[in-house]
């Protein structure tokens, strides 16, 4: 159904539980479309350089923003903003070959990897020389909640597109395996070029491992793939984040109008409102949309524990039952994580206080309409 884990939410606990999920999530989608516009801009900076530092604008957190930055993020964002009005069928198969692009493009350079680099020396640095560290992981762990949310496009669009239940829930099954491998594969490449102490002292482990073993050709193929990721991240966030602000129109928690569809089929108002809040990132920089980021993980994690504790009784069996009290409890724990003085994985102050403004937002919002709907 349409929303995805809000609509869940809202079915099963009511109107303002649902609203709690639908607003945590519409942050974690929102962000990911000018975070994705940014990379594209790291991207052109890795190939042509100091000439994408033109007309130097301000400085933001002691980032630096150029007029550069702000016309390719606009330029991107505007662009897919008109893809996605042109309807739903155009978007998802500019993400399908986007999404085949990048899996085939990171699997022959693994496998290249593998073939050029001195295994030996690799099974040395990871197996035989490895540290466990809980505090360094914890720093991957504690984010791996906002990691997930890119699946929920396809709850959001399933139902339009007319997949069953089944097929739907066969293909995040597909997804999470497929992402699960890339991550893997682009850390493998790393380690298959660098200890990890070399890791840490490059500009970048992943495009450097690659550069040394494969050329520059192997570089401008690695950043086919990462474009392919890049402009599938900013299409598919933006197709979700859509379909979640058209499905709190529908239920009255945001305006009537975002509900409203055109001839395609798709909610051009919902879009146009997408594209003009993260056109917002292309101003502010990237250092505060990681901030942002950031804090997303505490509301991806919110979202999944409110899914988990309505599943405990919905659960047709005794597995399900215990996998839906373990999801609640994982949840929580990413939560206490991100939350938690002396964690090793505490949000940063300014993170804390991003995450503190969206939610006296949020309280607005919901008061607003409240009355709005009342009158």
């Amino acid at each position: 159904e349409d929303g995805g884990e809000f609509t869940y939410a809202l079915n099963h606990l009511g109107k303002v539980h649902g609203f709690v999920v639908g607003w945590s999530l519409s942050l974690c989608y929102l962000s990911m479309v000018p975070l994705n516009a940014g990379a594209f801009v790291l991207l052109l900076r890795e190939i042509f350089g100091a000439k994408m530092d033109f007309f130097y604008l301000y400085s933001i957190s002691g980032y630096p923003i150029y007029l550069t930055d702000v016309l390719v993020m606009s330029a991107v964002i505007i662009l897919f903003g008109y893809i996605n009005i042109q309807g739903l069928k155009i978007s998802t198969k500019v993400q399908n070959i986007m999404s085949i692009l990048l899996a085939v493009i990171v699997s022959g350079l693994l496998c290249l990897m593998f073939v050029r680099s001195d295994l030996q020396v690799f099974h040395q640095n990871y197996v035989e020389n490895y540290r466990f560290s809980f505090s360094e992981i914890s720093k991957i762990i504690a984010i791996a909640p906002f990691l997930f949310v890119g699946f929920d496009v396809v709850p959001q669009v399933s139902e339009e597109l007319g997949f069953k239940p089944e097929k739907s829930t066969l293909l995040v099954g597909i997804s999470v395996l497929i992402g699960i491998f890339i991550y893997g594969a682009l850390n493998t490449i790393a380690g298959l070029g660098f200890s990890p102490e070399a890791a840490m002292k490059t500009h970048w482990a992943v495009a450097d491992a690659v550069i040394q073993h494969l050329g520059k050709a192997g570089f401008y193929i690695m950043l086919i793939a990462l474009a392919a990721a890049v402009v599938g991240g900013i299409n598919g966030f933006m197709i979700a984040s859509s379909k979640l602000i058209a499905s709190l129109s529908q239920r009255n928690h945001l305006g009537p109008k975002y509900s409203i569809k055109n001839e395609k089929g798709v909610q051009p108002y919902a879009i146009l409102f997408v594209c003009a809040i993260s056109l917002i990132g292309a101003f502010v920089g990237r250092r505060v949309i990681i901030y942002i980021v950031d804090m997303a993980s505490v509301l991806a994690a919110v979202a999944y524990m409110y899914v988990s504790f309505i599943s405990i009784s919905l659960a047709k069996s005794k597995v399900e039952k215990v996998l839906c009290v373990l999801g609640s409890l994982i949840s929580a724990s990413f939560i206490v994580l991100l939350m938690f003085p002396g964690s090793p994985a505490q949000l940063s102050k300014e993170a804390f206080i991003s995450l503190i403004l969206w939610t006296v937002c949020g309280i607005l919002v919901y008061q607003f309409r409240k009355r709005k709907n009342v009158s």
